[in-house]
């Protein structure tokens, strides 16, 4: 090997590995919870934490359905804590796993990890915010005997997630300022949802809002409170799944 070809080798390896690093510094700038979310949820006492999984509760029942969450890029499990806690008051396991590099795209099988929080549960929902829902999409698709339904907030299917053929039911809750997931996106993708698919557009809500997490990049802003925005999402997600569990 030349000096010249070798030199060129040691500066695209140089190149390789500082974009690698970039990356994964990228991957480690989280969004966290909000102090609002800290004064509504104690995550430390109210949400059990174990095995990289963020585990909701209902109180005083044993519950039969559960739902797990892929959260969106960058945005740790404990952000959906205020919603996953109303959730799970009204008779819902919810599991939120973390995700490899804090990106749902990287851990769709986590769902797996997350059934196993408890397996007496007779029927999973997997739902998903933002890149989480193709990522919980993918999941469904591969293993639709195990997922009973779909849930997607600020997010929707892709091409490489087709769900049009698919049995089970969907529920696509979106905000009318979404700068991210655009009204725009959702509905030139709804071909891909299944022909049973349910949504609901939350008037004033954007991206962001479906955690309590702070601003996001490329987002609108909310007319609309975090925590309405977050009632909203808890209302409509409990009679969805409050239906279901009567088929």
């Amino acid at each position: 090997m030349n000096k010249k070809l070798k030199l060129v080798l040691i500066i695209l390896l140089l190149l390789l590995a500082v974009y690698a690093g970039g990356f994964l510094i990228w991957t480690q700038k989280t969004f966290v919870p909000t102090a609002q979310l800290n004064q509504l949820v104690d995550v430390k006492k109210e949400v059990l934490h174990q095995d990289d999984l963020y585990i909701f509760k209902p109180k005083n029942m044993k519950p039969t359905d559960g739902v797990i969450f892929y959260p969106g890029a960058k945005v740790e499990p404990a952000a959906y804590s205020y919603w996953a806690k109303k959730v799970a008051d009204a008779g819902y396991l919810v599991v939120i796993p973390k995700m490899p590099l804090n990106l749902a795209l990287l851990g769709k099988n986590r769902a797996d990890e997350a059934m196993k929080a408890d397996p007496a549960i007779k029927k999973w929902y997997i739902a998903g915010h933002s890149i989480g829902g193709p990522a919980a999409s993918a999941y469904a698709l591969k293993h639709p005997n195990k997922i009973k339904g779909i849930i997607f907030l600020g997010s929707y299917t892709t091409e490489g997630s087709n769900l049009s053929k698919a049995r089970f039911p969907l529920l696509s809750i979106y905000g009318e300022r979404d700068g991210l997931t655009t009204k725009a996106k959702i509905n030139g993708n709804k071909s891909f949802n299944p022909a049973n698919t349910t949504y609901y557009e939350i008037k004033g809500g954007n991206h962001a809002q479906f955690g309590m997490y702070g601003p996001q990049a490329g987002d609108k802003k909310a007319r609309i409170s975090n925590k309405k925005q977050q009632d909203e999402v808890i209302k409509e997600m409990i009679s969805w799944l409050n239906k279901k569990k009567q088929q």
